[in-house]
């Protein structure tokens, strides 16, 4: 039986990160990888044995024919990612310790993504044979042109029946950077999903009303006026990060469906690596359960796994599989022989 064919449409970047724990520039060194959400959820779900695809537009140089590469040998489709004249966008991370938080430099306007226009994405064609489209908040948020074009994007997938998953990720830099209306825009955008990933932040944000419960309740509270909201909203799924230090958080995760929660038990997660790209692979975990036939506690179970395991691998996807999933499940720390 042929696999469902999930597609992600945003822009490939470029990380440069201080090495070890340094303060940007400390050494005048970095280490570079690929990086992007949209790209973190492909590689992620084709690390766990599904059919991923990406769209984009990349630098036609060697740093756009590596960041494709890249994202070639973890075993994502990019036939459809297009080369344009311009730069790749960038961002540098100084990671964090201890007391200290990591901290982001963005550096993207004017990249070949950015730039690219909205009629220049032929959306039948790219999403021919697709089941679900995957898209994150921070493609509209990067200028008028990406924010057409993801809306686009998700009208043309309803129209021809693709499901469309989108993860809020609101990124106040980068809209700060022109004359947006983030939420209006967003707005159009979750209208069109059937999945969305986003807190009760998130959810007032789109709504312009604050949530009065606490903890559960107001998650719930939240929900329900999402689902109101969007009639075509079928599931909200969230995860929620106590921080005690830049080594150590606690994660839970939940789903929402219009009639109930399914919520998982808190996970300490110590000794971080990276904690850069786990909320993209708790959105592809989630993808994964709901592909791969899971309920819903299993799904948000497998969603919280693969997010809590990406804290310990440097980079900003996850490269888990499925077994992964299962032996992080299953409570095994020791060594798998």
């Amino acid at each position: 039986m042929a696999k469902d064919r999930i597609v992600c449409f945003g822009e490939l970047l470029l990380r440069l990160s201080a090495p070890g724990r340094e303060l940007l520039m400390q050494s005048g060194r970095f280490d570079v990888r690929v990086g992007g959400a949209e790209a973190n959820v492909a590689i992620a779900l084709a690390c766990l044995d599904h059919d991923s695809a990406m769209l984009s537009v990349v630098a036609d140089n060697a740093l756009g024919r590596g960041a494709i590469a890249a994202l070639r040998a973890q075993g994502v489709d990019c036939s459809r990612v297009a080369r344009a004249d311009g730069r790749m966008g960038l961002y540098f991370l100084s990671p964090g310790a201890g007391v200290r938080a990591s901290d982001i430099v963005y550096d993207r306007a004017g990249s070949a993504f950015a730039a690219a226009r909205a009629q220049d994405f032929d959306w039948p064609a790219l999403l021919d044979g697709a089941t679900r489209l995957h898209l994150s908040g921070i493609t509209p948020a990067l200028g008028a042109n990406t924010a057409q074009a993801a809306l686009d994007a998700a009208e043309t997938a309803r129209a021809m029946g693709v499901a469309v998953s989108f993860d809020g990720n609101y990124r106040a830099r980068l809209w700060e950077t022109w004359d947006s209306d983030p939420r209006a825009i967003l707005r159009q955008l979750v209208e069109r999903a059937d999945l969305l990933f986003g807190n009760h932040r998130d959810i007032s944000l789109l709504l312009g009303q604050d949530f009065s419960g606490e903890g559960e309740d107001r998650r719930r509270e939240a929900a329900e006026a999402a689902f109101a909201a969007f009639p075509a909203l079928q599931r909200i799924a969230s995860t929620a990060r106590h921080v005690d230090d830049a080594d150590s958080h606690r994660l839970s995760a939940r789903i929402d469906t219009r009639e109930r929660a399914f919520a998982t038990e808190e996970i300490v997660v110590s000794g971080i690596v990276d904690r850069i790209g786990g909320g993209d692979a708790f959105a592809a975990g989630i993808l994964h359960g709901l592909h791969s036939g899971m309920d819903h506690a299993a799904a948000v179970e497998a969603g919280l796994a693969l997010a809590c395991l990406k804290h310990t691998l440097p980079g900003d996807a996850s490269l888990f599989g499925r077994s992964d999933i299962q032996a992080f499940l299953s409570g095994a720390r020791d060594v798998r022989r």
